[in-house]
């Protein structure tokens, strides 16, 4: 029996091959004598189902007897109910939903198919890319870029301007490795050189590896040259052209040609300085002991052509003497001159004895004479200042955005915080120098004398590099306990000084006992304030 089309939603009339009810006997008699087949063709779908119907009576109902049939025609008509309002068992708008279904599940099946494909070329895309990207530059990168990367971070770690003068400092990473030489060590370091040169500071500067050695000996207590220390010209010297001296060490060669602070270095060995650095100044004054060096100096008016022998320079940073000056009965004031002449790692253990010594001679006021001292270790300032105060901010520490550390005391290592003091400054008075003449002016704790100091306010720190060269770095600049930032200003007196005042400490202590000289300073008023 095919059922392919439907009847009446009522049931009757049957077909007349079908009388009433004769429907159940009908099939319940063939049902019996032989099974039917019930064949149920979807057209349109690609299979065709064929179920007995005594299948199909096993499967819908547990009922037997004359139930079966009549349980069978309800079955139809309640699936029937889903997809027509009429009682045929399959109908064309069930054909016509399997087509809506067989071209949707196409287009599903479509769109999926793409969308896998996509997803697995993306993945082994972006798989591609992280292993290029993650070995590629350890494959790439030679001893060369390896070192030219360790003073790039050192710079990006240390250097005080996180603007780094300006620029994209990860950019300029890229740029250089990309774009410069790095194929031997001498055009690495010009790699190094030519990085710190975009940052525009003269203070921040590279070491090969003999210069490297020669800081850390002149920081040392030992040096061979001529005994001069040097800057840039400041506004108050009055030329842009060349270096100026900032102190002439006592009994050096320099001294002892006459070159005094202030004077200006035109040329060395017929090199002109007006476009040479300070440290490349600095190699050229230094040398082999005993070995010449030709200087063009101009002081005030006068230009000189000075030939020096180098020598070995004995960097004792403290000398001191007791001066007694004339007074009533005996009230005679005994004063403690103690000179520092830089700061390197003897200098705050060498002031403790001279204290000690002096003390010892009944001392009852010091004068400490900072005059043409260029600075050097910067915790040795810290640790002089720490001597001579009680208590007190020494130094403010700051970057880019601020204070950023403070340096102060609480007295315990105080050695001589309580006699009267009095401080002598000059020109040549810089770096840790300053921060000591600020530190104890602006906590009350001394009188300066003389004229503004040179006005350096950065801080520089030294990094060695694995292969022995090494990186001077501006890490930070600083202001005294007042804030006040002295950088190209410098630290003011209280007091100027004779300009016949002397800097050595015989000259000193003559100037006091002598009433009648020009250098004279009453001893009340050298500490008063």
């Amino acid at each position: 029996m095919e059922l392919l089309t439907a009847s009446s939603a009522t049931f009757s009339p049957l077909p007349s091959n079908f009388p009433s009810f004769t429907f159940k006997a009908t099939i319940s008699k063939s049902w019996k004598s032989q099974p039917g087949i019930v064949e149920a063709r979807l057209q349109g779908f690609l299979l065709r189902t064929r179920t007995t119907i005594s299948k199909r009576l096993g499967i819908c109902c547990n009922s037997v007897g004359p139930f079966k049939e009549e349980f069978l025609f309800q079955h139809f008509c309640q699936l029937n109910k889903g997809f027509s309002s009429q009682c045929g068992l399959i109908s064309i708008r069930y054909r016509s939903s399997l087509l809506k279904v067989r071209s949707c599940s196409d287009r599903i099946r479509q769109c999926v198919s793409v969308l896998f494909v996509q997803l697995v070329f993306t993945a082994m895309l972006v798989t591609s890319t992280t292993i290029a990207l993650s070995e590629t530059p350890s494959l790439a990168l030679s001893e060369e870029n390896r070192l030219f990367l360790e003073a790039w971070r050192t710079i990006d770690r240390a250097y005080v301007d996180k603007t780094f003068n300006g620029q994209s400092w990860f950019r300029y990473r890229e740029n250089a490795l990309r774009n410069e030489p790095m194929n031997t060590r001498e055009e690495t370091y010009m790699a190094i050189r030519k990085m710190l040169a975009t940052l525009d500071d003269p203070f921040t500067r590279f070491l090969e590896p003999e210069k490297f050695n020669s800081l850390r000996s002149g920081t040392q207590g030992a040096l061979t040259g001529v005994g001069l220390s040097i800057g840039y010209p400041t506004a108050s010297d009055g030329s842009s052209a060349g270096l100026v001296v900032i102190s002439s060490m006592p009994g050096g060669p320099a001294n002892r040609a006459g070159i005094l602070s202030g004077d200006v270095i035109l040329a060395i060995d017929d090199t002109s300085t007006e476009s040479m650095g300070i440290y490349d100044a600095a190699e050229r004054l230094q040398g082999p002991e005993g070995s010449p060096v030709e200087l063009t100096v101009r002081s005030g008016a006068e230009i000189r052509h000075l030939a020096l022998t180098r020598e070995k320079v004995s960097l004792n940073p403290v000398k001191s003497r007791l001066c007694v000056v004339p007074g009533p009965g005996k009230s005679s004031p005994r004063i403690g001159y103690i000179k520092i002449t830089s700061f390197n790692q003897n200098a705050s253990g060498a002031v403790r004895e001279a204290i000690d010594t002096l003390r010892s001679n009944s001392v009852n006021a010091f004068v400490l004479d900072l005059r043409d001292n260029s600075g050097g270790l910067f915790p040795e300032g810290i640790e002089i200042a720490k001597i001579w105060l009680d208590k007190g901010v020494i130094v403010y520490i700051c970057d880019s955005r601020g204070v950023r550390d403070i340096y102060d005391t609480d007295g315990t290592d105080a050695l001589a915080a309580s006699e009267p003091l009095a401080v002598l400054v000059n020109k040549g008075t810089a770096s840790a120098s300053e921060i000591l003449a600020g530190a104890l002016k602006d906590n009350k704790r001394a009188v300066l004398f003389g004229e503004p100091t040179y006005g350096k306010g950065k801080i520089q720190s030294v990094f060695q590099l694995s292969d022995g060269s090494g990186l001077a770095v501006t890490v930070a600049r600083y202001e005294t306990p007042a804030h006040t930032d002295i950088d190209k200003v410098g630290v003011i007196p209280d007091h100027p000084l004779p300009k016949t005042f002397p800097k050595d400490e015989d000259g000193f202590c003559g100037c006091l006992q002598d009433s009648a000289s020009t250098c004279n300073i009453n001893g009340g008023q050298l500490f008063a304030r």
